[in-house]
This record gives structure tokens, sequence and C-alpha cells, in this order.
């Protein structure tokens, strides 16, 4: 098979990081040179663009892309990675808050703001991989960061599950969100469900799973090339999409 230069965008199923999702397609297309634009944890699901050839220049510019996710989450609940990989421990709490109090909740994490990425991360601490230095049992010091918040959507609530919609951009944890919306609002906060529903013009709808890559047998029907690509990430000013409507 002849080099590919383009963009694939894959549906990465939960139950594997990232780089296995990426290795997986590398070996149906027989690409070696090849990156992914922006991480997914092994536990999280979605649009995960795939870079073959040439187009490994483009990964910058699609990591600086938003990002739309759906997310479940539970109030009653933490856990030491502020996600269900890890066990659940129980938060007491004496008065549940109501879809009021959420809301606006979610609303003051709009914007510029600081976050402090989880310990469990790949957040690097002296050139170390903070997951690596927990496992360790040393507590690495993870400095705030800048995070850009488009805009919260919340779909449903019903203590203690929330599940709501965010726009946001590059390097923004999740988990952390939850976490500190459970800080503001006195309660627990853990992920429980994650899907990346687009990066930038990468939509769900439109992504190829690794099934349909294997029944492919190496077509380039799923393939993005290298000058549609360059078109899609680099012509336009980087915007997010809009806010849905209830």
């Amino acid at each position: 098979m002849a080099d590919l230069h383009g963009i694939i965008n894959f549906h990465k199923p939960t139950g594997i990081t990232s780089a296995k999702a990426l290795y997986a397609v590398r070996k149906i297309v027989a690409q070696r040179k090849s990156g992914h634009a922006g991480t997914l944890d092994p536990g999280a699901e979605g649009v995960l663009v795939l870079c073959l050839g040439r187009a490994t220049k483009l990964v910058e510019r699609i990591m600086d892309q938003p990002k739309v996710y759906r997310t479940r989450a539970r109030l009653d609940v933490t856990s030491e990675s502020y996600d269900s990989d890890r066990p659940l421990l129980d938060v007491p709490v004496d008065a549940p808050p109501d879809r009021p109090a959420v809301e606006a909740a979610l609303r003051r994490f709009e914007g510029e703001i600081q976050q402090v990425p989880p310990a469990i991360s790949a957040v690097k601490v002296n050139g170390q991989p903070a997951y690596k230095l927990r496992r360790q049992g040393r507590s690495p010091e993870l400095k705030p960061r800048p995070a850009r918040i488009y805009w919260i959507h919340l779909h449903d609530y019903d203590w203690p599950s929330l599940d709501f919609e965010m726009a946001c951009g590059r390097g923004t944890y999740v988990r952390a969100l939850i976490r500190d919306l459970g800080q503001f609002l006195g309660t627990g906060g853990c992920l429980t469900a994650l899907t990346r529903t687009a990066v930038g013009p990468f939509r769900l709808p439109d992504a190829v799973t690794l099934e349909a890559l294997r029944d492919a047998d190496g077509a380039p029907d799923y393939l993005i090339p290298l000058d549609k690509a360059r078109e899609l990430v680099s012509g336009e000013p980087i915007t997010a999409p809009p806010r849905p409507v209830n």
C-alpha cells in the first residue's frame, strides 16, 4: 500500500488508550508515520483525530481546535482520579443542591479559568508524567493552568446524577471541572462517562470505527486527503460551536 497523507476522523471506543487506538489503525492502513491530535482517557470514547504522513504537521493546529464533550457525573461520590476508573468513595451531603443551584454553579466556570490538573494525569512534572509519580507514592504539586470553557449546557439533573455538554479549549480536564464543581457546591464530584463529540470540524457522526476500517480493507474512502484537511483546519479562525438550545 502506498503512503497515505491525510486525516482519519476516528471513533475511539472505551477500554483502550489513544496510543493503542492509533497503533491499531496504523496496522490496518500500513502507515508508520502518524500521530493523534489530543489524548482521550481509556474510559472515554469519541472523536480522536489521526494524522497520517505529511498531515502530522497539522497536529498542533488541530489540538488548538475547540472540543465538545457530552458528560455524565455524580455528585455523591469521588475517587482518586475523579472518575470511575478508580474505586468510588462516598461523600456525605446534608442538603443536595437543586437544579438552579447546579446550573448557576456550572455558569461560574465559563470563560477563562484557572484549573489544577488531576494528579493522575499525563501533565509533566520535572519531565515525568504526574500519574507515574503518583504510582511511586509521590504526590506531585500541580500548579493552576489557564483553561478556556466556551459554554456548559446542563441537559439533565436528578440527584446525584447530572448530564451536561461543554465546549472547551486545549488542555482542559473535564474531570477537574467536575471536581471543582463539587467543591463549590459542597458535594462530591466524579466523572462517570465521557464522549468527545467534536474536535473543531471533525464530528462524531462522521467518525469511522475500527471495525469499519478493517472492513474497508485498506480502501481510502475513510481518509480526508491532505489538501482538504489543510483547508478544514487552516482556513477559518478558530471558533467554538454554538451553545445548544433547550
